[in-house]
């Protein structure tokens, strides 16, 4: 066994089911999106293991690009404070917005990214996610498209890290309390 392996509880998400919910995702996106200007817009670094499955599975003509925003400090606590380190390199205006992340948690940072990019005269915005964790959530934002609730438990994988490891894993699990509260 490998040693990421050894450090997780259980798994919540099997790489079967995170395979079908993708394929599902990218069918409705598809159909949503028809005869759009789809731009796909992965938040960093979390999303891009979900972004690759994504857009592979969406059949339509789309763009991609890439945003690292953080709303974290040192530690696991949202600060509430957004700061863009690496902005999109596109002009939104008239393009649909799809933001992928890879989990709704707190939506602290989406709540205050959105508005955000709103400013910058897209036709849509809306929000794709893989995971989200509804009992966590302290803004009222929701994603328009989205893969698995999960419970409050510390989960990896599938590009979710705890200090920037884990991330390969090809499932969702939870991570055992004893590795990060060491």
């Amino acid at each position: 066994m490998q040693p990421n392996h050894r450090d997780i509880e259980r798994i919540l998400v099997s790489e079967e089911q995170l395979k079908a919910k993708v394929a599902e995702l990218g069918a409705r996106i598809s159909r949503d999106y028809a005869g759009k200007d789809l731009l796909m817009v992965s938040i960093l670094k979390g999303s891009v293991v979900f972004m690759a499955d994504l857009m592979r599975a969406v059949t339509i003509p789309c763009a991609i690009d890439f945003m690292v925003v953080s709303s974290y400090g040192s530690g696991t606590a949202t600060s509430g404070l957004v700061k863009i380190i690496k902005d999109l390199d596109q002009d939104l205006s008239g393009k649909d917005l799809l933001i992928v992340e890879d989990i709704l948690d707190t939506g602290v940072t989406l709540s205050n990214l959105v508005p955000m990019l709103r400013l910058r005269n897209p036709r849509s915005v809306r929000l794709c996610t893989i995971l989200s964790k509804p009992s966590r959530r302290l803004a009222d934002i929701t994603a328009d498209y989205c893969g698995f609730e999960v419970p409050d438990e510390f989960v990896v994988g599938y590009g979710l890290d705890y200090n920037e490891r884990y991330r390969n894993l090809p499932y969702v699990g939870v991570l055992k309390p004893e590795v990060y509260s060491k």
